[in-house]
């Protein structure tokens, strides 16, 4: 049985009542009869990643059939110039007034727990920060939320190579181990307390974290989404069941290492190594850029359930 459609009963703490959710549906066949085949985008953060996809959309989008909804930032100075006035959103809690089909976070995992939810009650939902979906509550109301509204939750490969191949060994019950590395320059670490408070150049290799996956994710909440991602690819193992290591190495100043090792029946394995391009600093590899994007183009509706892309 493949985990992404298992049905769900509702968690604890959710709360929707039958007549809530009748209108919800009673809106979904309203608005598939009204809108049109362009797709409405909603952009959730500005941050180098936000920015790319909002210049996207706006120069490639229309010749797409995508358009952009709005764009909402924490700081909404930073989209002045920038942004057209009239896509600009003040107040994200207002944002089933933009009728979106799609809304893409590529902000904080702390807008996914505080929005995720309501987003799916009215679109399709692309979590930038699967980061998030470790907190196993969470995850369980997301998915749940998704399936009540026949939203799907969309979880982008990002740096991760070989994910639908890790999903397809999952669901068939076959896969054994799944193991990350990601290493990076020093400069490019966004880690919580002081795991990485002082470091110098040229100081090599140091393996700052190793354990589940279910633990680095609060530790390094904006450094290991493709750890994440690889996550919800191998159901059957969880955020709990996957493991892996964050490294810290001085001499990686072009680029960023993603290796994965996958173990599946029988002695079979499989292990990958991705250089992503990345200037010092950078929390994103240059080439992710670019798998978001496409990412975003498959985000045409595939139901009610969680789907990697």
């Amino acid at each position: 049985m493949c985990l992404q459609d298992v049905h769900l009963l509702p968690p604890s703490g959710f709360s929707s009542s039958r007549t809530e959710l009748a209108v919800a549906r009673e809106g979904r066949h309203q608005n598939m009869a009204d809108s049109s085949p362009d797709l409405r985008i909603g952009i959730v953060g500005f941050g180098f990643l936000g920015q790319y996809l909002v210049d996207r959309i706006l120069k490639d989008g229309p010749g797409l059939s995508l358009n952009l909804a709005f764009v909402w930032n924490r700081n909404p100075d930073k989209l002045k110039g920038l942004v057209p006035a009239e896509l600009v959103l003040h107040d994200l809690s207002s944002f089933a007034d933009r009728k979106c089909d799609v809304i893409v976070e590529v902000c904080h995992p702390q807008i996914v727990k505080e929005y995720g939810c309501s987003f799916l009650s009215h679109s399709h939902f692309m979590v930038g920060s699967p980061s998030a979906l470790s907190d196993s509550d969470l995850n369980q109301k997301l998915r749940w939320a998704s399936q009540q509204y026949g939203k799907t939750l969309y979880v982008p490969s990002g740096a991760l190579w070989g994910g639908q191949d890790i999903q397809r060994l999952s669901d068939s019950g076959t896969l054994k181990a799944l193991f990350i590395r990601m290493s990076k320059h020093p400069s490019c670490f966004r880690l919580t307390g002081d795991v990485l408070s002082t470091w110098s150049e040229g100081e090599g290799r140091r393996v700052l974290l190793r354990g589940s996956v279910a633990e680095l994710c609060p530790l390094a909440p904006n450094n290991v989404n493709t750890m994440a991602a690889a996550a919800v690819a191998a159901g059957t193992l969880g955020f709990d069941g996957v493991l892996g290591e964050i490294v810290s190495d001085t001499a990686l100043k072009d680029y960023h290492v993603v290796e994965v090792e996958v173990t599946g029946p029988d002695g079979f394995s499989v292990n990958t190594v991705r250089k992503n391009p990345a200037k010092l600093g950078a929390v994103t590899g240059s080439a992710t850029y670019n798998s978001f994007w496409n990412s975003l183009l498959v985000c045409k509706g595939h139901g009610g359930r969680v789907y990697l892309c």
